[in-house]
């Protein structure tokens, strides 16, 4: 894992992020956070709690009818959320580059993927080093058939290709991974995940990697950020938080994973829905909370510091002190 220090000053700057959709729905609700340089910073939570929204709003490309609105987004020391389209081109996929999670709609489909490398390496792509790069992470073969379209190849070799341009067309210094893995089988994940730790070492690049799957998360992820209904409910050093979860929430999830069930025993699903969880007024948690107050339905509780992490919970104070 990246040597990431507290000193360090942020790469990336959050403050008070807001995403809303037609409706209006708000999707993401006074979310910060910082990103250190080399850092890789882990998004976690169920469908619905705001991850992917997060990236889509750092990088602008919400869908149309969509809201933003932050306090600060500083990236490199410039507010994203200050500067018009024009401007923001000029950061995004340069800088700041984001791979979503269908490799297939970013590629144009009917031209040969080869082509589409050119596009965006140019005559890079003739580079020995370049190509022993590409070759390494898996990508020979793709190299090798310059005339085949996106359809001929596999899920797992099109997301290398789309990782690799967004990683190595202009070397960015934040790469937003949104759950880069999750159409894929357990042996191109593994070649994939390694593919984002060799280019993070390599290039000295951060990451924000979005991810429902919390072991990998736990592999690869310096701190993690716990998503709940359009909060950010948790934040904490990896070890930390797989160690000691504070949030309810955080708890009720690494309860549910295989690796922390004996294989005797059924899964602890966490009851109820998380539908509706970004309408309430108080914690999005507290319908399915085991521990929930009558404070809890009304306010959302503001953060509390909790050494190099957070957490958004009432009772965060009683467990300090257990």
């Amino acid at each position: 894992m990246a040597d990431t220090t507290a000193s360090a000053a942020p790469l990336l700057r959050v403050r008070d992020l807001d995403v809303t959709y037609p409706g209006p729905v708000p999707a993401v609700r006074g979310v910060s956070f910082d990103v250190a340089p080399g850092e890789i910073l882990g998004l976690v939570g169920e469908s619905g709690s705001g991850k992917s929204s997060v990236c889509t709003a750092l990088t602008g490309l919400l869908p149309a009818g969509a809201h933003r609105r932050a306090d600060t987004i500083e990236f490199e020391g410039t507010d994203l959320a200050a500067l018009r389209e024009r401007d923001l081109r000029r950061v995004r996929g340069r800088r700041l580059a984001f791979v979503p999670q269908q490799p297939m709609t970013s590629l144009a489909p009917t031209t040969p993927v080869v082509r589409q490398l050119r596009w965006y390496l140019g005559d890079r792509l003739d580079d020995v080093e370049v190509r022993e790069t590409l070759t390494g992470i898996g990508l020979g073969p793709v190299l090798d058939r310059p005339r085949d379209l996106p359809g001929s190849f596999s899920g797992g070799q099109l997301q290398r290709v789309v990782i690799a341009i967004a990683a190595l067309a202009h070397q960015p210094a934040l790469l937003l991974a949104d759950e880069p893995t999750t159409t894929l089988d357990a042996t191109v994940q593994a070649q994939v995940l390694r593919l984002l730790l060799t280019l993070r070492d390599k290039l000295g690049l951060a990451l924000i990697y979005v991810s429902h799957d919390l072991a990998v998360v736990s592999t690869i992820c310096d701190r993690v950020g716990v998503m709940y209904g359009g909060r950010l409910v948790e934040t904490a050093p990896v070890r930390e938080l797989f160690a000691a979860p504070r949030h309810p929430y955080t708890r009720a999830l690494l309860a549910a994973m295989p690796a922390t069930t004996p294989a005797d025993r059924p899964l602890r699903a966490i009851e109820g829905t998380a539908e509706g969880a970004n309408l309430l007024p108080g914690c999005p948690f507290a319908p399915r909370c085991p521990q929930v107050l009558g404070v809890c339905r009304e306010r959302m509780p503001e953060p509390t510091a909790h050494g190099a992490g957070m957490v958004r919970c009432h009772l965060a104070s009683e467990r300090v002190g257990a």
